[in-house]
């Protein structure tokens, strides 16, 4: 039934405000996207015949997944204005454990123990994150220093277990297992960076449409309003440690599938990247605002700076000034930004 009431199209005007409001809203993804076009027509220029061809973009998708499957779920603890240094050496604890149930069934039913090995895995990375959770909610540690501690007690934790030695990955190649997680699609496109984009898909949906999103959304932006609203603060904080732990775990997996092998210092050298991809992604590190997509495209843009720099003729050097120079920056940008809109 018609309300008689004609509808008049929008003014000029009020498109303009629209697609201001919409540039406003999605700024930071915008930002991302625009850097990294600029970065990669950078390089082009300079190493044509490297990024002119399939191989490093072969070699991107391979690896930037290392770190990406655990900037994902981390852009969701600092959203909460929390942080986790932890997380590298939870990749190889995670690992630590599949070596010690593998190790109970490898005489009898090799892949039985891969299985198992592979679930165990998970669990101790999400009895990690659980810890870290319950140490920071219950004992109101700060996560800063809470997460510093279980890195090295971790650490300390696979040391111990492994006696220092790396262990082979044949029996876990001889399994399904292997091209699920690091076998090719068609031929060509690594099935790690299948599972960096569904890792990403999934956390864009909880972040955005569940109401867990909301929650750790209203945690980082103010704790005191949030419970008001009714928001269980200290339950949504320990959740996103425990996803990051699993995360790590299955990552760890990942990487030493790739690799074939594992080895004790399995994690060290992805904090920085790691970091570097949600701050960047523009995540701020004051908690309550973030971005999935943005830490995702972010992850890549990290990734093609080694590379990159090597290709250009520079020394590798400079990449880890560059990481350095990228958190910074970032870090800082929000700084400011925080108190303008304050």
């Amino acid at each position: 039934m018609e309300s008689g009431v004609e509808a008049r199209p929008l003014s000029p005007a009020a498109k303009t405000s629209g697609f201001a409001r919409l540039l406003r809203k999605y700024a930071m993804q915008i930002a991302i996207v625009f850097v990294a076009l600029l970065i990669w027509a950078f390089f082009l220029w300079r190493s044509p015949r490297t990024f002119g061809a399939y191989p490093i973009y072969n070699s991107l998708m391979s690896t930037t997944p290392y770190y990406a499957l655990m900037a994902i779920p981390l852009t969701l603890v600092i959203i909460a204005k929390e942080i986790d240094l932890s997380f590298p050496s939870i990749m190889a604890w995670g690992m630590a454990a599949y070596d010690v149930v593998f190790l109970l069934f490898s005489a009898t039913n090799p892949s039985l123990g891969v299985w198992l090995g592979f679930a165990a895995c998970l669990l101790a990375g999400l009895l990690a994150g659980l810890l870290n959770g319950l140490i920071v909610v219950r004992l109101g540690i700060p996560s800063l220093v809470a997460t510093l501690g279980t890195q090295f007690l971790w650490r300390g934790v696979v040391l111990v277990v492994t006696n220092g030695q790396g262990i082979g990955m044949g029996p876990a190649e001889a399994t399904l297992l292997y091209p699920a997680l690091v076998g090719r699609v068609g031929g060509l496109i690594p099935v790690q960076f299948i599972w960096s984009i569904i890792f990403a898909v999934v956390a864009w949906f909880f972040l955005n449409r569940h109401k867990f999103g909301a929650h750790v959304y209203l945690t980082g932006d103010n704790t005191e309003s949030a419970k008001l609203m009714g928001v269980n603060v200290g339950r949504t904080k320990i959740l996103t440690f425990a996803i990051v732990g699993v995360a790590a775990a299955f990552a760890g997996f990942v990487v030493s599938e790739s690799v074939h092998f594992l080895w004790p210092t399995l994690g060290e050298g992805y904090l920085l990247n790691t970091l570097a991809s949600v701050f960047l992604g523009g995540t701020s590190v004051f908690g309550g605002t973030g971005s999935i997509f943005g830490t995702f495209v972010a992850a890549f843009v990290i990734a093609i700076i080694n590379p990159g720099i090597v290709a250009a003729g520079w020394t590798a050097y400079w990449t880890q000034l560059i990481y350095g120079f990228i958190v910074v920056v970032s870090v800082s940008l929000q700084a400011v930004l925080r108190r303008r809109l304050a």
